[in-house]
């Protein structure tokens, strides 16, 4: 899954294609998603307002403003290709199914029943993802007994949730980054086959993320090498989808791993 930021402000300006206070154009987009596509992407994530740790969500409207163009341009240069969007929104997936028709939802927030309800109506593919309270707070929630079985909890609550609102197609994601501290992500990591127990794909969004930058006292445009390594780490423990920056190295890392299960 290719990571397309249609933000001004995402934590990795790689993945933006909203640059200063801009307009949306379509050259940049077009090239990225081009680019993602070629290199072996199977699943492209627009996101139109970030929630990386410690940010403010931009309104709906803004959302909307930046995302709906994109769409336009996906639908009509793109048309065929897997296309998943990355919001909490209700609203933003109704107008979205309207424009363009069916996509996945990569909802970071945790859901709300507005949500569920919407996502099973129109029957779209739906992500999941762990998290506790808002960007601006999670990082404060992290009061967790043991982490591993907190979010296994959390799926085995969200699989009856999906079952009552008709989601029958539905991806788990741990949150990794989410209202989890850096010991916690790596102890999620070492402990993430639990999650196969589910029954359910597993999507994980490691990328240049802090828990692996700070340790090595790099940021996040020096991270792609050990982002690697921990992909490798997290196709081990069960992942089935990298959520990735770099689309290239990812189908790299994806290819040594299925000559290490076979050979």
């Amino acid at each position: 899954m290719g990571i397309v930021n249609i933000t001004r402000d995402s934590f990795f300006p790689g993945s933006r294609v909203l640059a200063g206070n801009g307009p949306f154009e379509e050259g940049p987009f077009a090239e990225r998603v081009g680019k993602m596509l070629s290199e072996g992407a199977d699943i492209i994530d627009l996101g139109a307002c970030s929630t990386r740790p410690g940010s403010d969500p931009v309104s709906t409207e803004e959302e909307w403003e930046n995302l709906e163009p994109a769409l336009r341009v996906f639908a009509t240069r793109f048309a065929g290709s897997r296309l998943s969007i990355d919001t909490f929104r209700p609203e933003i997936v109704s107008r979205a199914f309207d424009s363009v028709g069916p996509f996945m939802v990569n909802d970071v927030s945790g859901g709300s029943r507005e949500m569920w309800k919407l996502v099973g109506e129109l029957g779209l593919p739906y992500v999941a993802m762990h998290t506790r309270g808002t960007p601006k707070e999670m990082q404060s929630l992290t009061d967790y007994e043991d982490v591993t079985l907190a979010v296994k909890s959390f799926f085995e609550t969200f699989a009856e949730t999906a079952e009552a609102y008709g989601i029958k197609d539905w991806i788990l994601d741990p949150g990794f980054g989410f209202a989890k501290t850096a010991g916690q992500n790596w102890q999620l990591l070492r402990e993430m086959s639990v999650f196969k127990e589910l029954g359910r794909p597993v999507l994980v969004g490691l990328s240049r993320k802090s828990f692996i930058c700070k340790p090595l006292g790099i940021s996040p445009e020096e991270a792609l090498v050990p982002t690697q390594v921990v992909d490798f780490l997290a196709l081990q423990s069960g992942a089935d989808i990298l959520r990735v920056h770099d689309v290239a190295p990812a189908v790299q890392t994806v290819s040594l791993y299925l000559q290490y299960q076979n050979n």
